[in-house]
């Protein structure tokens, strides 16, 4: 139903989280996927669990902040998988901090992450697909819809993230080129990365910065549980629940759907 098979996909931050949901889900749905991390041992595993399924995947070592090794990872998925048609720009971290405390070497280094290597993901699928086509997914978060105390330099690179795959959405349909862009913004989702990172995020902030992210009331403590009741479900979101609307936007059944935001937050932003 979902028309994937036979496809090919790059997925950035494969090693874990919603980056190894992801690589799975595709590969259950016939694509051909690279998994691409810093964390060989992570890939290597994310590989081993497709394959084990009758999958097909590879892995490769991928700093996404080089511009260098962009061009030598498309030119390895397509001599190995064939040309991509599905990129997933997933690869993230969060670096929590206080706006006067914050160093801008950190600044720098959520950018370069969060929004270098989003850009340098487009563009190098844009190249690739403006032939054959395909769909371009990068990874936001709710945070790139609304602001947090503590988290200013997240919230702004994953606000950048937002409004450049708009951008590049409508870049794409002006060129007439058959490529869609379309952002996830995951809200809480129970994955090892986003426990290091509330432990990080905890380690900067005050209490009353920690109970505005969290929706609580007090208490210098961030955990999944305290933070999930923010949500109306209360509870944190599966990986596997963000892969799947990643799926669903890597395959023909969302052709007509580019330049959107999706929200996968258990009604969080609906209040």
């Amino acid at each position: 139903m979902k028309n994937l098979k036979g496809r090919t996909a790059i997925v950035t931050g494969g090693a874990s989280g919603i980056g190894r949901a992801c690589c799975v889900c595709l590969a259950r749905e016939g694509v051909a996927v690279l998994v691409t991390d810093i964390d060989d041992a992570g890939s290597a595993e994310t590989v081993a669990i497709i394959k084990k399924s009758g999958g097909k995947a590879i892995s490769a070592h991928h700093d996404v902040t080089d511009e260098t090794r962009w061009d030598e990872i498309m030119t390895l998925c397509e001599s190995e998988l064939g040309v991509p048609s599905v990129m997933v720009n997933n690869a993230g971290v969060a670096i929590g901090g206080a706006i006067m405390d914050f160093s801008l070497a950190d600044w720098q280094k959520q950018m370069a992450i969060n929004m270098d290597s989003v850009f340098l993901g487009t563009r190098a699928a844009m190249r690739a697909m403006k032939l054959k086509g395909g769909s371009i997914i990068n990874l936001s978060s709710i945070a790139g819809l609304r602001g947090a105390s503590g988290v200013s330099a997240y919230c702004a690179s994953k606000g950048g993230v937002r409004l450049f795959s708009k951008a590049a959405a409508v870049e794409c349909g002006q060129l007439g080129l058959p490529i869609r862009v379309n952002s996830v913004h995951p809200g809480i989702i129970d994955t090892p990365i986003w426990q290091k990172s509330i432990a990080r995020m905890t380690e900067t902030m005050s209490a009353d910065q920690v109970a505005g992210l969290s929706g609580s009331s007090g208490g210098n403590s961030l955990n999944a549980d305290v933070i999930a009741q923010a949500a109306p479900m209360g509870r944190p979101g599966r990986p596997e629940e963000v892969a799947d609307l990643v799926v669903f936007l890597a395959s023909d059944a969302s052709s007509y759907i580019s330049g959107q935001e999706l929200v996968v937050d258990g009604a969080m932003t609906a209040r």
